[in-house]
């Protein structure tokens, strides 16, 4: 068999429609997907009620927030920057809740606007404190281990700045009365969950959190919930995970009497798979016998940059307007003057080449990157080599094809010179 992954959503003749009305490369996503996904987020197994929010920083188009809010979603927020991107998109800023590494200098503005905050350290909640004496606010807690694919997406434990440390509680406790500030949320997130029963052994650990701040209504566990790019690897099932949680949650409720509403804050479970980068083989060369045939793409870390720093695997498909007979092993590479610019790196290390079993390539012929959702286009070294950013297209309901970025200009990378 030639071709052993097929594309989650584009085949040779939709793929030539999009490049030919928008160019190549273009990120392509898929509406019934990302609703579908947005479904599975909001029928998420809770006791006492459910609040799911969108982690806008895997992709933060203004289409794809109106999609999420539309079904029911509110937003989690990693700067004040995206708060406002999100306000502009028309989201209310009381369905916005904010947990940053960086505080925005308007941070009083925006809490008066509504937004929700977590304070993600002994500082942050200092400052809110003196801009909001007597507020309601939420506590970021680091519960001292964590999950990831490798130590970069790992947001928990003692080698992650994120979240207040767990011993650090009678310092958050200090504060609180210092300022008289309740404490009404409990936030973790212990990252981008490989292992699932590191998540859910970390999440039944925050009920020990919860108990001793009297007031917190909510428990935030954050996102980090597993998908599954390759055909071999598996998705978490949100009902599979939630369900021991839940009970958790009953469990608590019928110890204490504290019926705790539950928070989730997924990005890469809600647009990972939904969206795939469209772009062309410009070259194919070879170094010999003793080395590597390569297909280089029009595309490359200036859109995916996840192979290049992380390994991360993405499927690959060639779509051609005749299928080749054979195939062969080929290194995908980027089109950056740039010897990390690769698309095949050995899972889990960028440092080492991998070969994938595609047709033989012509040039000319389309391929499709799957599982470049999250993190894709919202995480790219933009204007690297000055290759202006990419369009990105959205399939409706009927699958046409419908422009939600344009492409930039060239002149516009340097408009802000001077």
């Amino acid at each position: 068999m030639v071709q052993k992954i097929q594309p989650r959503f584009l085949d040779y003749t939709s793929a030539h429609a999009v490049a030919q009305n928008f160019g190549t490369p273009v990120y392509v996503y898929d509406q019934k997907t990302l609703e579908a996904n947005a479904a599975a987020v909001l029928a998420f197994p809770n006791a006492f009620g459910l609040t799911a929010r969108y982690a806008m920083k895997a992709s933060p188009n203004a289409a794809i927030l109106k999609i999420f809010a539309q079904a029911g979603l509110h937003i989690d927020a990693s700067s004040g920057h995206e708060v406002l991107r999100a306000m502009a998109a028309g989201i209310a800023a009381e369905k916005i809740s904010l947990s940053a590494q960086e505080l925005p200098e308007d941070l009083g503005e925006l809490l008066d606007a509504g937004i929700k905050l977590n304070a993600c350290s002994l500082a942050q909640l200092e400052r809110f404190g003196q801009l909001k004496p007597g507020g309601e606010v939420g506590i970021r807690i680091n519960p001292g281990a964590g999950s990831g694919g490798n130590n970069r997406t790992n947001v928990g434990g003692p080698s992650s700045s994120f979240g207040i440390w767990y011993e650090w509680i009678p310092q958050i406790k200090e504060l609180l009365a210092k300022y008289s500030l309740t404490a009404v949320r409990i936030h973790t997130h212990i990252g981008s969950g490989s292992d699932p029963e590191v998540w859910l052994k970390v999440s039944k650990m925050n009920f020990e959190m919860v108990r001793q701040f009297p007031d917190v209504v909510t428990l935030n566990l954050g996102g980090g919930f597993k998908v599954g790019r390759m055909p071999d690897e598996k998705s978490t099932d949100l009902q599979v995970v939630g369900q021991p949680i839940k009970e958790k949650f009953e469990e608590f409720a019928a110890e204490t009497g504290r019926q705790i509403r539950l928070e989730v804050e997924p990005g890469t479970f809600l647009v990972g798979n939904a969206c795939a980068l469209l772009s062309k083989v410009q070259d194919v060369v070879s170094t010999g016998e003793q080395g590597y045939d390569f297909i280089k793409l029009n595309t490359g870390m200036t859109e995916l940059l996840r192979p290049s720093i992380y390994g991360a695997q993405h499927p690959i498909s060639l779509l051609q307007s005749e299928e080749a007979a054979s195939s062969k092993e080929y290194v995908v590479v980027g089109h950056c003057c740039e010897s990390g610019d690769i698309l095949t790196p050995a899972p889990g290390d960028p440092e080492l080449l991998a070969t994938r079993n595609l047709p033989v390539a012509q040039i000319g012929d389309y391929c499709v990157i799957d599982g470049s959702g999250a993190y894709a286009s919202a995480m790219t070294p933009k204007h690297y080599n000055s290759y202006p950013e990419a369009a990105e297209v959205m399939l409706d309901q009927e699958g046409t094809a419908k422009l939600i970025r344009r492409r930039q200009k060239l002149e516009d990378i340097w408009a802000n010179e001077v």
